[in-house]
């Protein structure tokens, strides 16, 4: 398709009409340019705008846009840049005698072609309340989503920043709130922006109306900015990849992990941990409540419960010390015990059994792995080349996974839990840590930085969580995001070994949106 040049800026962004489709004359559809159905949509779907309550009304049909799915009507116009696209949104009494599909949708989209399967994200508003930031980040690949509970009518914004889209939502009327759905997507320019509706049902046509519809760009961002931290869960199934948002908010909070019960979540902020139970639906149920951690105070992010579910593990500094020791707690909080006397060491994982901790301690200069009755008594050098952390047991017991830059960069490795037989098991351009071996045994996710050998684990970086499967060695890429430090430091799967717990970090504008 041949793009014209710029025929007529709004918000100061360009707005190219793409040649060799039907054009409705201008101003018609106010902010935009034309319509298109995408993917199979029976009848066609149509969009019309009443200038005088500046309101954009859309019918639709559709299967959804989901996995590699396309069946929504679409109201475009072409963009380059950085942009915004914001609306409430409202779904009118249905005019049919069913019930509504409670997954129909309408969203704000950027899109990179108007053929079904091409590359997009969008905020999505389900008739059921549920909000959701989705996005394909290929052509052709399935569908992936981050959400988070809501209640209509709401207002929802999304923003593209480079190649960060951000999802930002509110009640008609109130301010804007960042809501901890940002990921990495590319789109060529120009692209297109817009509005769609899928009812989610082919047989069925549903109405939206948008209304209080901006479209503007972008300034480049002062030097106001601030970080926020986001906790999220997800899916690892490729079929079914959705994220939860679980809590986001200004500031810094990292290193989730999972109760063996699979009802709660505890995080580390600042020092101190937070307890966050979860809903049926994988939702928080509550605010974070605070975790006793006895006299043990500015506490690092390595921590975890034991596999009975009695004890818990934290990294900590003992009373007028600086550096952290490993201390045991009950499950419930409450004043815990010192295990090792060797500042600087963290906790890093339970032996099945729950009998042996594994830990990293920094001695000398020299940082490795070491293992130590959770009773209390010897400890065992594991490791003793290169830079060692992370080490975690697997389930059967039969091998402790670490990362270790021992070959030129950090890679995963594994070794017997006597510390024999330490084998390379990832060799890549990527600098590989955190390793984290699934409940069943038989999956292994890890942090990769994206751009090479990133030192000692920074955070704020360009990183990705990819999964292992240990049966034949594939890996793939689970999600990419902002984060290092922090996004899974301590064990992380869910007791289904379906989900896991992870931190990512956005760095957006000081204050709300206007």
């Amino acid at each position: 398709m041949r793009i014209v040049p710029c025929r007529r800026f709004v918000a100061g962004v360009c707005f190219a009409l793409a040649l060799g489709m039907q054009t409705a004359s201008a101003g018609s559809f106010g902010l935009f340019d034309n319509q298109s159905d995408i993917g199979s949509v029976v009848p066609p779907g149509n969009a019309s705008y009443d200038p005088a309550t500046d309101s954009y009304a859309i019918t639709s049909a559709g299967a959804n846009s989901w996995y590699r799915v396309d069946g929504f009507h679409f109201l475009w116009t072409k963009v380059s840049g950085d942009v915004a696209l914001t609306a409430d949104i409202s779904f009118p009494q249905v005019a049919y005698s069913h019930d509504p599909n409670p997954h129909r949708k309408a969203v704000l989209m950027f899109r990179q072609g108007l053929d079904a399967g091409s590359r997009y994200a969008d905020a999505a508003l389900h008739g059921s309340g549920l909000i959701a930031l989705q996005y394909r980040r290929d052509k052709g690949a399935n569908t992936e989503d981050i959400e988070l509970p809501g209640a209509t009518p709401q207002t929802l914004r999304i923003e593209k920043r480079g190649d960060t889209m951000t999802l930002y939502a509110g009640k008609p009327g109130e301010p804007l709130h960042q809501v901890g759905a940002s990921v990495q997507l590319h789109l060529d320019g120009p692209f297109y922006a817009g509005l769609g509706v899928t009812a989610h049902d082919p047989q069925t046509t549903d109405k939206v109306v948008f209304t209080h519809v901006k479209l503007e760009s972008l300034t480049p961002l002062a030097a106001t900015i601030a970080e926020y931290s986001t906790l999220q869960t997800i899916q690892i199934d490729d079929q079914a990849r959705i994220a939860r948002v679980i809590l986001t908010k200004q500031g810094v909070f990292e290193s989730p992990n999972y109760a063996p019960d699979g009802k709660s979540l505890v995080i580390n902020e600042n020092g101190h941990f937070w307890r966050i139970a979860l809903r049926d639906d994988g939702f928080a149920a509550s605010a974070p409540a605070p975790f006793d951690t006895g006299k043990e105070k500015g506490c690092w992010g390595e921590h975890g419960f034991s596999p009975d579910g009695k004890s818990y593990a934290i990294s900590c500094p003992a009373p007028r010390a600086h550096k952290p020791d490993v201390f045991i707690l009950p499950a419930e909080g409450g004043q815990g015990r010192r295990l090792t006397h060797h500042p600087i060491s963290f906790f890093h994982g339970w032996s099945p059994d729950g009998n042996t901790i594994v830990f990293t301690s920094i001695r000398d200069g020299h940082e490795d792995i070491y293992a130590i009755p959770a009773a209390g008594g010897a400890e065992t050098r594991l490791t003793s080349v290169g830079v060692n952390d992370s080490g975690e047991y697997t389930p059967d017991g039969k091998y402790i996974y670490f990362n270790s830059d021992r070959s030129g960069s950090a890679q995963i490795w594994r070794m017997h839990p006597d510390g024999s037989a330490q084998e390379q098991i990832t060799s890549d351009d990527y600098a590989n840590w955190y390793p984290h071996i699934s409940p069943d045994g038989k999956k292994l996710v890890f942090l990769s930085y994206l751009n090479g050998d990133a030192g000692l684990h920074p955070a704020n970086k360009d990183v990705a969580l990819r999964i292992m499967s240990l049966g034949d060695g594939e890996i793939r890429t689970l999600v990419e995001l902002t984060g290092g430090q922090g996004t899974i430091d301590s064990p992380c799967w869910a007791p289904d070994s379906d989900h896991l717990a992870f931190v990512s970090n956005q760095m957006l504008p000081a204050g709300d949106p206007k």
